[in-house]
Order: C-alpha cells, then structure tokens, then sequence
C-alpha cells in the first residue's frame, strides 16, 4: 500500500479483494486511525468523517470496507453466528500488516465496534494502542433485536434496500449477511463480553442515549470489567450514529482522548 493523502485502492486479504481510503500523515510520520464499520456500512458511509477524524486529531486514517460491504468482494453466506471474531482474528491483523501500520488507535462502529475489542482482547498486538468504541455490542439485547427486525421490515417492503443500493454492490446480500445472523435463534445467546477482561489499552467508549440497537448496559459492561482506563462520552439526542447525530461533541472527546494518548505514548519507553 501507497500511503498517499485522500488515496485509495484495493487490498487483497485472505483471497478477497477489499477497497480502502487513506488520509493524513503515512503512519511512519504519526499514529493511525483504523476505522471499521457497522453492520450495514462500507467505506462511502463514513462520509466525511475520515478526513474531520484526521483534521481534528492530527493522525493517519485508514478506513476500509469489509468483505460483503460497499464494493469490495461478496462473503460467503450464510455468516456464521461468530462472524465478528472471525473478521477480529483472521482478518484485521493482516489489514493493519498490510497498511504498515506502527501504531494505530481502533475506532469501530456497531459491528465495528465489537470487531476492534475482539481484536484488542484476543490477540496480542502491540501496535494497537487504544480504542474508540462507538455503540459497541457485546451481548444481544431483546430492544436491539426488534430494531433488527424493524430493519427487515424496511428492507422488505420500504426504502432501505434502495438506499442500501447506493452504497453496495449487492446490497440485498450485505442486508441478510447482517440480519439473518442477528435474527437467528440461535444468535440470542451470543455473548463476547469475557475480551473486556483482556483488555489492557485505554479505551473511550461512545453512545448516543436513545440507540435503538442498544442499552447503556452494553458501556457499563466495558466500565466494570476492563482493567485498563476506560473514558466515556453519552450523548444527548444521539441514536444509533454519534458520528452524524452529534459530529462535533463525538469529534471532540476522539480529539481529546488520542491527545491523551499521544502524552501517555511520549511519557512512556518506545515499544517494540
């Protein structure tokens, strides 16, 4: 990969083709951002969140869309029920070795979101030096699985499939990838909250106060388990996306925190 300011391109991992964007410094110049997105997103729905995340904080970003998602290569179907770990073990490590990243700071959405702690709390990599959790599941709630369903509803007989369209390659496929996983009986004991207790970076977690896809249970789960320090911004008249629902307070406490990070990191001995 090229690092090349508002760059993009196509990177292959594990057999599959998956499109990327870059933006700010190269990452032997400053950390990097590594974004993933949620459920039902690709690189094109961050918008312009990449290029403010870099503005505000002074980092690289890399954002990419995951297999399934926006124009990179179809997923096998049906997902498996553990498709986050899957995608945390097997496919981000090789990501970030291909982006040559030194030093990078997680930032997830949703799916995303329990990705990067997945990541940060099963394998060991001392690259990773903090995550931002934005609306992050860890266990299936019964409010979160009937906003699923009401999605299914919408895509079915409303406009969420032509909206979707916009975005994705094959967007009836990306739609059932992520439902028919949530919506599967067998889904309703998922549970991935035991990668908290492996945590050992700082962590600043992010939740609107009405998400309809989850409670604030799923933040007071990183706060009580994680042993490393863990910061947390709720947001007023914030649903789902605090990216769009609340873009400044959401930029400014990602702002703030990588800030503290960057002291930590410079207070501390270089690590390997």
């Amino acid at each position: 990969m090229i690092w090349q300011d508002g760059g993009s391109g196509r990177m292959d991992v594990n057999g599959k083709e998956l499109e990327y964007g870059i933006w700010g410094p190269a990452p032997q110049d400053a950390p990097t951002i590594v974004m993933l997105h949620e459920g039902l997103g690709c690189l094109a729905m961050w918008r312009d969140f990449p290029v403010e995340i870099s503005a505000a904080t002074g980092f690289g970003v890399l954002a990419y869309s995951r297999a399934g998602y926006g124009q990179s290569d179809p997923a096998e179907l049906p997902r498996p029920l553990d498709y986050m770990t899957v995608e945390a073990q097997q496919v981000l490590g090789p990501v970030l070795d291909q982006a040559g990243i030194r030093r990078a700071v997680l930032l997830g959405h949703s799916d995303g979101a329990t990705i990067a702690a997945i990541y940060a709390g099963s394998v060991s990599d001392q690259r990773v030096r903090g995550l931002i959790l934005m609306a992050p599941h860890f266990f299936t709630e019964e409010m979160g699985l009937a906003s699923i369903a009401a999605a299914r509803e919408a895509f079915d007989t409303g406009d969420l499939a032509g909206r979707l369209a916009s975005y994705h390659r094959d967007p009836a496929a990306t739609f059932n990838g992520w439902c028919d996983a949530w919506l599967d009986p067998g889904f309703r004991t998922w549970n991935v909250a035991d990668v908290i207790d492996y945590l050992r970076i700082p962590t600043l977690a992010i939740q609107g106060r009405e998400d309809q896809y989850g409670t604030l249970a799923q933040i007071a789960e990183v706060e009580t388990r994680s042993y490393a320090p863990v910061e947390t911004a709720i947001l007023d008249n914030c649903r789902h996306a605090p990216q769009f629902d609340q873009p400044t307070a959401t930029l400014t406490a990602i702002a703030e925190f990588t800030a503290r990070l960057e002291r930590l990191e410079h207070a501390m001995p270089e690590m390997a």
